[in-house]
C-alpha cells in the first residue's frame, strides 16, 4: 500500500507536468483542500488547479524531480524540485516539501512548503 500511494503522488505530479488538469483533479476527492506557505490559507483543489492553468501560458515546460518520499498509512511526505523552462528560455527551480493525505485512495489534502524560485543552471 505504501508504494501504491507514492506512485499515486508521482502520477498526480506527472499529470500536472503534462497539463492534464482533469486527470490530476480526478485523483482528488471533491472536498480536497490545498495549502501553500504563501499566507493565503486553504484553497479547494478546483481553485488550485484553476490557478495553475491561469499561470501556465508563459511556461514551456515543468518537471517535478522527487528527491525523496516517505509514507505512512494514508499519507505521503516528499521533497521535490520543480524545474521550470519559460517560453523565453529562462530556467528556474523551486525547492519544495509536500504532504499528501489520502482517503479511499483519493487525495484529500495537499500541503506544500516551497522556496522562492531561483535561477536554474541545469
Amino acid at each position: 500500500m505504501s508504494q501504491d500511494l507514492k506512485d499515486k503522488v508521482t502520477t498526480y505530479l506527472r499529470h500536472l507536468e503534462n497539463r492534464e488538469w482533469a486527470e490530476a483533479q480526478a485523483m482528488c476527492s471533491e472536498q480536497a483542500t490545498v495549502w501553500h506557505n504563501d499566507g493565503k490559507g486553504d484553497s479547494t483543489i478546483q481553485e488550485n488547479i484553476s490557478g495553475m492553468q491561469a499561470q501556465i501560458e508563459p511556461i514551456r515546460s515543468m518537471r517535478y524531480d522527487i528527491t525523496r518520499q516517505f509514507s505512512e498509512p494514508d499519507e505521503v511526505l516528499q521533497q521535490h524540485v520543480v524545474h521550470v523552462v519559460m517560453q523565453d528560455g529562462a530556467l528556474f527551480r523551486l525547492d519544495a516539501a509536500a504532504y499528501f493525505r489520502f482517503e479511499n485512495h483519493l487525495i484529500t489534502r495537499i500541503e506544500e512548503y516551497a522556496s522562492l524560485p531561483s535561477s536554474d543552471a541545469a
